[in-house]
């Protein structure tokens, strides 16, 4: 579940009455650029940014050293690459460390009984040519730093194995068997593990019979049913699963965050768990036990700035820092929790490198939803633009949402 996602769940289960609106609620929605129907900025006015108008241009992927093929991602390192007239991309985008490694949109697919099924369709990108081509075939999709291999998912949830895709032949080198239903895979920082989500049902799945409402309409809302997760060797396949329900409450009510995802911390030692009360995480150790968060990452929050922790350890991404009409951002002293610096931009993607980051940011003229891809960098007005701006219309193929990886 990403961010959009996690708002529209928030909203359903306030509207449930299951929790009480958190006063800042306003500002975490535009952070998380959930779009609001019953409320829109009356003219967000247009950040200024110093605009890199010539894209770099994706050098031929197609390189033979020894009869190797190299990989567009590794020929393109140490470049910034841009394409502002693209949205959805359709040819590599990348900055310091990171690169688009794919993205995808989401619809809702109505049942006869009025349930509904989110599903994902990614782009993703081929290593031979630089550019984006729609693979149709997974539910949900992983890609390892080196962006070489991709964890993917069949179709039908909770999948009974996880995939390893080559994203040069783009087939499956082999299947790995999990123990429970898995839901979501990440990929550890070093590329060597997986953490696999497991679930008793689709996580994915809208049921009618717990509909809420949501302003004047009646939607259907998801079950939390996640039964814990696995931590899976990639090289040889072995897999160790550990139990951990859905978050509850006091009382018992399933909060915002409930189901959700399990995640690698920064050094991929702990497990990170959202949560919508303080702390706002909880970390796990790899068996699933409560602990202690590390001393550099107990103000992380990943739901509202998925950046995390700066590479060097020096810096955490923070949330959203505008104001009704503007937009701006923070990063935090990881030790204080107290702002550094305020920057540019909606959202803190990812870290570029120790003083860059990549985020979400209104295009020029825009409102809070007509987002696209910037490069920020911490104690500069300079904000280069990545990528086109994104429809602000739901479950549209204009929507899409980025999946980074470390090249």
């Amino acid at each position: 579940m990403n961010v959009e996602e996690l708002v529209r769940e928030s909203l359903r289960e306030q509207a449930a009455g299951t929790m009480t609106a958190p006063a800042d609620l306003a500002d975490r929605v535009l952070a998380g650029r959930r779009r609001r129907r019953t409320r829109a900025l009356a003219g967000a006015a247009a950040t200024t940014a110093l605009m890199i108008a010539a894209a770099v241009a994706v050098p031929a992927a197609l390189d033979r050293d020894g009869g190797a093929t190299r990989l567009a991602s590794e020929i393109s390192r140490g470049k910034t690459l841009t394409h502002v007239d693209q949205s959805p991309p359709r040819d590599l985008i990348a900055a310091g460390d990171q690169a688009l490694a794919a993205y995808y949109t989401v619809r809702m697919d109505k049942r006869p009984n009025r349930d509904e099924i989110m599903t994902r369709t990614y782009s993703v990108l081929d290593q031979r040519t630089g550019r984006y081509e729609v693979d149709a075939r997974w539910a949900y999709l992983a890609v390892a730093p080196g962006m070489r291999t991709a964890a993917v998912l069949e179709r039908q949830l909770p999948a009974t194995r996880v995939g390893v895709l080559d994203l040069l032949t783009k087939k499956v080198t082999r299947w790995i068997p999990v123990e429970g239903g898995v839901g979501a895979v990440e990929f550890s920082p070093d590329g060597k593990r997986l953490i696999a989500t497991t679930y008793d049902k689709n996580p994915d799945h809208y049921y009618w019979s717990k509909k809420v409402q949501v302003n004047d309409t009646m939607e259907p809302q998801r079950v939390y049913s996640r039964t814990g997760f696995a931590i899976v060797d990639v090289e040889s396949g072995e897999s160790d699963w550990h139990e951990v329900p859905p978050y509850r409450m006091p009382g018992g009510i399933g909060g915002l965050g409930s189901g959700e995802k399990l995640r690698f911390n920064a050094d991929g030692t702990r497990v990170y768990e959202f949560i919508n009360m303080a702390p706002g995480r909880i970390f796990r150790d790899l068996r699933g036990e409560e602990v202690a968060a590390p001393p550099k990452e107990r103000h992380v929050d990943l739901m509202m700035a998925p950046a995390g922790l700066s590479p060097d350890g020096e810096l955490v991404a923070g949330g959203f820092a505008g104001g009704a009409r503007t937009t701006a951002t923070e990063v935090l002293d990881p030790g204080t929790g107290e702002r550094a610096a305020k920057l540019k931009g909606q959202e803190l993607l990812a870290w570029a490198d120790d003083k860059r980051l990549i985020a979400w940011d209104i295009a020029s003229g825009g409102n809070e939803f007509e987002n696209r891809l910037v490069l920020i960098t911490i104690g500069s007005d300079k904000v280069v633009s990545l990528s086109g701006a994104r429809t602000p219309k739901d479950y549209s193929p204009g929507r899409w949402e980025p999946v980074f990886a470390r090249r």
